[in-house]
């Protein structure tokens, strides 16, 4: 039953002001007419009954309830963001922090809303940070903490909001109670190509999630864990040795097509190797395709992966054959079809057997 009825004098809680109940419109929203004639639609958490038609405690009682509701509307939201993963699903991906897109509507995934997912498949609790880039500027879009195997979602974002989010940085801090090992602070700067989200191929199945999704694997567990040459004896009475510093390892260009350990996916489609294919002809962009196949497959035998799937489309079939008349001059590989189920027909796994 509502707590005002027509004619109630009612004040606003969030701005100075009321007016007069003039009629209910639901069960929680009310028509006031306001001092200067108007009548507006106001939230009934948003409104007590004014000074003269409720004692000051009754008021109070109304306030205390209001925030009290509030509070738990804020909670239950707050908890229908979070879950736990599918720790037991088919085929697991590796223990990782992952960032994910995944489309509300898993039979149509190229249109209607995303949620934007950050995975926290480790054993520890996530403290976070998600950072955009905007205009060279690093805007926080959330940050929390995330219990161990579970998930939180960010935001959920229109189509037309993709591009927002191509660009921006995860911060997080591994945090358990006891643990043998000691973990690094992830520092993940991630840049989508937009067109990504526009292309079938780019959703796959995300097993701990149980949908499909289009996923940047930010780092694994075991890239997170610290190396013994930074756990040194600390003792008050003995000086500690400056770590040697190593530079660098730079980035192989395999790299940046990981999905787990050892294994890469790689989109052969022209849109995702060049931003402007204008004046191309069919020639050139066949040409692209197949010297960026080499360049990854070489890439991937340098830097000891075991499995690449290529994407080459469905098309006339030429792409495909190209690359498996290039993988006879590569020895220690062989091919077979992808997975159905995540690429359809159109894309190739390559199995690099001997890597010596």
């Amino acid at each position: 039953m509502s707590r005002f009825k027509q004619g109630d004098k009612v004040k606003f809680l969030n701005e100075k002001g009321g007016g007069v109940v003039v009629r209910m419109i639901d069960t929680r929203m009310v028509l006031v007419a306001i001092e200067d004639g108007f009548e507006i639609p106001v939230l009934i958490n948003e409104i007590v009954l004014a000074e003269g038609q409720a004692s000051v405690a009754k008021i109070d009682a109304q306030v205390q309830a209001v925030k009290r509701e509030l509070t738990e509307q804020a909670d239950a939201a707050d908890a229908a963001r979070r879950g736990s993963l599918r720790r037991f699903a088919r085929n697991p991906e590796q223990e990782g922090i992952y960032l994910a897109f995944v489309p509300h509507d898993q039979q149509w995934i190229l249109t209607g809303l995303l949620d934007v997912v950050l995975v926290n498949h480790t054993p520890a609790e996530l403290l976070y940070s998600v950072s955009l880039q905007d205009e060279g500027v690093f805007v926080n879009a959330d940050y929390g903490e995330i219990a161990s195997f579970s998930k939180v979602v960010i935001e959920t974002i229109a189509r037309e909001d993709i591009n927002y989010w191509c660009l921006g940085m995860v911060q997080a801090i591994l945090i358990q109670d006891r643990s043998k090992d000691a973990f690094l602070p992830l520092h993940a700067p991630f840049d989508i190509k937009p067109n990504r989200f526009f292309k079938e191929g780019s959703y796959t199945l995300f097993s701990v999630l149980g949908d499909k999704a289009l996923t940047i694997n930010l780092q694994s567990l075991s890239s997170l864990m610290a190396g013994k040459d930074l756990l040194q004896d600390t003792k008050f009475d003995k000086a500690v040795d400056e770590p040697v510093r190593r530079h660098k390892k730079e980035a192989a260009m395999i790299d940046k097509h990981r999905t787990a350990a050892n294994e890469a996916v790689v989109d052969l489609h022209i849109a995702e190797l060049v931003d402007n294919i204008a004046g191309m002809s069919s020639k050139d962009m066949f040409a692209i395709q197949t010297d960026y196949f080499r360049k990854a497959l070489d890439s991937a035998l340098q830097n000891d992966y075991n499995k690449v799937t290529f994407i080459h489309g469905v098309g006339n079939g030429v792409l495909k054959q190209a690359i498996i008349k290039v993988l006879e001059e590569f020895e220690g590989t062989e091919s077979r079809m992808a997975s159905m189920s995540k690429f359809g027909v159109g894309a190739i796994d390559v199995i690099i057997r001997d890597k010596n």
